[in-house]
Order: C-alpha cells, then sequence, then structure tokens
C-alpha cells in the first residue's frame, strides 16, 4: 500500500497532467486512495482454538476481607509496584515524546511488557496464568505506576489485559480455552476493549453500535473510535446494543469478514495508536457473546473500567507534581526561585492535596471491588474526581511553567493532553 501510495503521489506532481487536462481525475484518485489507506482490513496475525477442555470456567478467588481498611501495600504489592515504576521509569518515559510525535510505539516495548507478567498474573492457572486470587488493589497500583511513564504507553501495555481480564471475570469456558493461553506468553496478542463511540453526550449505556440474532449467532454493524492500537489488534471486546437486551459485550476476532479499521489520531494518547474499529454486517457465533448478556457483566466492566481510568490520573498527576516541584525550586525570577512566590507555592500545595484525594477516593474504590462490596458510588466519585481534579493539575502544570510549559521540550504539555481524556474514555482499561 505504501509504494502504491507514493507512486500516485508521483504521479500527481508531474507537468505533463497540465498539459493532457488529466489534473483534476488524476487528483481525485490520489485523494480516494489515501482515504482508503487509511483504512485496512483488521489484523489476522493468528487463529484462536481451544488448546484445552474446560469443565467449568476458570475464575480467580476472592480476596481474603481482613476486615481492616488499610490501603498499605503488602510486601508483595510493594515489590510489583517497585518493578513496574523502574520499567515505567526505564521504558516508557524516554521513549514518550517519540511515540507521541510519530504515534507509534517503541520496537519491542510490548514484548518488554510481557515479561514482567502484566498479562498473566491475571490469568488462573488452570489456563496457563499464574494468578491465584482476584486483586483489584494490585491491579490499579500498576496502572498508577506505568501511567507516571507515560500515559499514552500505559495504555498501550495494558489494553490486552483488559481484554484478558473480562475474558476472566465473565468468559465461559469455551471462550477461556479458546482465547486466554494466547495472553500468557511472551507473544501476548495485541487486543482491545472498545466501548467508546464518536457521539454527542455519548452514554456507554447505550451505545449505538447494534447487534441482532441471526440464526447462527448475531449480526454486529457499528463503529468504535479511539481504540488502542486498533490496526494491530487481533482480538477485540466490542459493546453493542443487543436487540432486545440492552447493551452487552461480544468478542470479535479482527479477522472477521467485515472488520477494518481506519486512523483516528486524537489530541492525546498518541502513543496508545488510536484508531476507530469498523464493523460493517459482521457475522458473529452464538459464542460471541460474553456473560449471556446480562446486563450486571456490562455494568461490572464499565465501573472496572472507570477504576482503571481513575488510577492511571492519578499516576500521570503525580509525574505532572514530580516534575514541577524541581521546576519552581530552581527556576529563578528577580533573583530568587520562583517557589518563593505565594502564588506558585500554594498551587503546587494544591496539586498535592488534590492528588492525595483522588487516589484516597480511588484506592477505596479499589478496595471494596477486591473484597466484593458495592463500590459503584465509590467509583463515581474516583472518575469524577479523575476528571475534574486530573485536568486541572494538567493545566495547572503547564501554568506553573509558564512559557516552557507550552512547548514539547518539556512534557507537562503532552500530560496535559493526555489527562484531557480522562473525562471522554470509556472502556479500554480495566482494574
Amino acid at each position: 500500500m505504501g509504494f502504491g501510495l507514493a507512486a500516485l503521489n508521483r504521479l500527481a506532481g508531474s507537468p505533463l497532467l497540465d498539459r493532457t487536462g488529466l489534473r483534476k481525475p488524476v487528483e481525485n484518485v490520489v485523494a480516494t486512495a489515501t482515504r482508503q489507506g487509511f483504512r485496512v482490513a483488521g489484523a489476522a496475525q493468528r487463529t484462536f482454538k481451544a488448546t484445552t477442555r474446560l469443565g467449568k470456567p476458570a475464575r480467580l478467588a476472592p480476596t481474603s476481607e481482613t476486615g481492616l481498611f488499610d490501603l498499605t501495600p503488602t510486601d508483595e504489592q510493594q515489590m510489583i509496584v517497585e518493578t513496574v515504576s523502574e520499567f515505567a521509569a526505564e521504558q516508557l518515559r524516554p521513549a514518550a515524546a517519540e511515540a507521541d510525535d510519530t504515534r507509534t510505539l517503541p520496537d519491542g516495548l510490548l514484548e518488554r511488557a510481557a515479561e514482567l507478567g502484566l498479562t498473566a498474573v491475571g490469568i488462573p492457572e488452570e489456563l496457563g496464568g499464574f494468578g491465584t486470587e482476584r486483586s483489584t488493589v494490585t491491579n490499579v497500583l500498576v496502572a498508577e505506576a506505568l501511567a507516571h511513564g507515560d500515559l499514552g504507553l500505559a495504555v498501550a501495555v495494558l489494553a490486552p489485559s483488559a481484554v484478558s481480564n473480562v475474558l476472566v471475570q465473565h468468559g465461559d469456558a469455551h471462550q477461556q480455552a479458546t482465547y486466554l493461553p494466547a495472553f500468557t506468553g511472551e507473544d501476548v496478542p495485541a487486543a482491545a476493549l472498545a466501548l467508546q463511540e464518536r457521539a454527542p453526550l455519548f452514554d456507554v449505556f447505550a451505545p449505538k453500535t447494534t447487534a441482532k440474532r441471526t440464526p447462527n449467532g448475531y449480526r454486529i454493524d457499528g463503529v468504535k473510535n479511539l481504540v488502542p492500537r486498533a490496526a494491530k489488534a487481533e482480538l477485540f471486546v466490542v459493546s453493542a446494543n443487543l436487540e432486545g437486551r440492552g447493551p452487552a459485550l461480544f468478542v470479535v476476532e479482527s479477522s472477521s469478514k467485515g472488520v477494518s479499521i481506519e486512523a483516528e489520531p486524537a489530541m492525546g494518547l498518541r502513543g496508545a495508536e488510536t484508531g476507530k474499529l469498523v464493523l460493517d454486517n459482521v457475522s458473529l457465533p452464538a459464542s460471541a457473546l460474553l456473560g449471556g448478556g446480562e446486563r450486571d457483566v456490562f455494568t461490572d466492566v464499565v465501573r472496572s473500567s472507570r477504576l482503571a481510568w481513575a488510577a492511571l490520573a492519578c499516576g500521570t498527576a503525580k509525574a505532572v507534581l514530580d516534575y514541577v516541584i524541581p521546576y519552581v525550586n530552581e527556576r529563578e525570577a528577580f533573583g530568587e526561585p520562583i517557589s518563593h512566590r505565594q502564588g506558585v507555592a500554594f498551587q503546587v500545595a494544591d496539586i498535592g492535596i488534590e492528588l492525595e484525594g483522588m487516589r484516597l477516593v480511588m484506592l477505596r474504590a479499589a478496595s471494596r471491588a477486591e473484597q466484593g462490596k458495592p463500590y459503584a458510588r465509590e467509583v463515581a466519585l474516583a472518575r469524577k474526581l479523575a476528571t475534574d481534579k486530573g485536568m486541572w493539575i494538567g493545566s495547572t502544570g503547564v501554568q506553573l511553567l509558564g512559557g516552557h510549559g507550552f512547548i514539547k521540550e518539556h512534557p507537562v504539555e503532552r500530560w496535559y493532553r493526555d489527562l484531557r481524556a480522562i473525562g471522554v474514555m470509556e472502556g479500554v482499561v480495566t482494574a
């Protein structure tokens, strides 16, 4: 496709076209080819087949309840966070600027992330993983640590885990045996949870994508936007309005006829290589429906996703705080550090205060989810704080750097653009 487009562009630049009167027709051909060049068939890199037989779905055991509200990380959690934080500092942070400019992931990044076992740790041992119990708190701590390196790349790294988490929690025995073993090795498939749609006042519980029953399964039509690594993804979990039932989730392989991808550059999360997933009369087997189409399943996935976004917001907000503190202490104006000015010092303090509030509510929601307690209220509060205060922290970070906050030499402008995504994104990541 690249060579074809290059040839067409060279042809369009030829002066011969003007002499022969063919300029306009050729330009129309080039424009059409360029638009279609952004539209590609879904990736079809492997065939998913059941590698084992399960008598019943494999689920992670709930975490033991201690009876105490203690958010101090365990020794194991602390070790995991330190490992992931080191990975984020060494692998994500240095590569973030180039990934943002080029909208491409660094070579080998996801392979190195797979070596950490971020996907396999959430998959039961029966299916080749090494998960024994579900730990929502650990999941949000990992998301937070990755986002401290870069939010866009963190989304790209966590996207496959979102799909595997949904399959672990809500997939049936056949779905788990077919798809989950692929997520336990080093060659983890690119996968994405696709709930987002481009619509005014978009309501995740009222998707415009439709699913209708057929004699052999379902037929699904619609468009999902801001899907991470859409052009490379091999597997999607897609939301659709199931005829007569309401919102439901479906497993869609990218090799399915009618699946295609369109480029969709965004203001933020550019390192996640977001794109549009186009579903045009896609036929799915009856086994593609997740969780029996139950609304409780859909609601749980949405809440888990919102919790994960709140964790990502906390990680990036902490990166802003960690960056502006040394900056205002070292930057001098009128013969003294600008941090000596109350207008500056108070704003830095306010960032710290709002960040602590965001983290406390987010971790409380995660703790209740982990113990199987109702957590709808806590998730709603966490998302509201992450949306409002996260964006405020990003904006204030830019303001504190003055003119430097507006240029790409400093990463705060990128973090601000990424934090603005918190309020509009649904899906993509889960806790």
